[in-house]
């Protein structure tokens, strides 16, 4: 008998799994093996908060949390499937190998397409799945929205270049500080909150999903811009 592989995790340690496992396969430099580092140690915090009780609702959370991952892992998996990614991943998908590109814009530019766009279609299906409203997600939502936030500000202080080379990375100051994960969370929850009430009108929420996904797929494009030197 044939043992047919899932196209998504099943739950919070297979997503961990995936993840770990994409790392293995992928070369350290290419650019969505320097943002699957990134959101690997964000899963993993999640399922310790998980564990330890932080969430209001731990089988809703741990629900959410699965199929925002599995929105991330289906867009990279895209390619080997023949199938086109969201217009918010290509851009990362498409620049991953570019030599101009820092680091630090790989991993920001994942972050963006994945709040930007692939949080709040989470958030959405999971509330369709479990037969409930947004709001009685909100402060979990906010307490995985804090978890991102502490994460980012450790991967810019990781992997923004030191004093020594102020002006090589001056560019690359002036383009990752025009964008805030705070203020990208802040949209993915209105955005979610439009698209539930939009769940019924059939075209009306697919123009909406595709604005949403074309929108943060021009900021994933600005921020990776590449610059000189590196």
């Amino acid at each position: 008998m044939t043992t047919v592989r899932r196209t998504v995790p099943g739950d919070v340690d297979e997503v961990v799994a995936w993840m770990r496992a994409l790392d293995a396969a992928l070369p350290p430099h290419d650019g969505v093996a320097v943002f699957n580092r990134v959101y690997l140690s964000v899963t993993e915090e999640m399922r310790r908060l998980m564990s330890a009780g932080v969430f209001d609702d731990p089988h809703a959370a741990a629900e959410l949390d699965v199929r925002f991952a599995g929105r991330y892992l289906a867009a990279v998996g895209a390619e080997s499937s023949r199938r086109r990614a969201p217009a918010c991943w290509r851009p990362l998908l498409q620049l991953r190998g570019h030599r101009g590109v820092r680091p630090l814009q790989f991993a920001l530019a994942g972050i963006n397409a994945h709040i930007g766009h692939d949080l709040a279609l989470a958030l959405v299906d999971t509330c369709r799945a479990l037969d409930r409203e947004p709001l009685t997600m909100e402060r979990d939502f906010e307490r995985i929205g804090d978890v991102l936030v502490a994460i980012e500000e450790r991967v810019r202080e990781d992997l923004m270049p030191g004093p020594d080379l102020l002006d090589v990375a001056d560019p690359l100051t002036h383009l990752v500080g025009s964008w805030s994960l705070e203020r990208a969370r802040d949209a993915a929850w209105a955005a979610s909150r439009l698209l539930w009430s939009l769940r019924h009108t059939g075209e009306m929420y697919r123009e909406c999903v595709d604005r949403l996904d074309a929108g943060v797929g021009l900021v994933g494009r600005f921020l990776l811009t590449p610059l000189a030197g590196r």
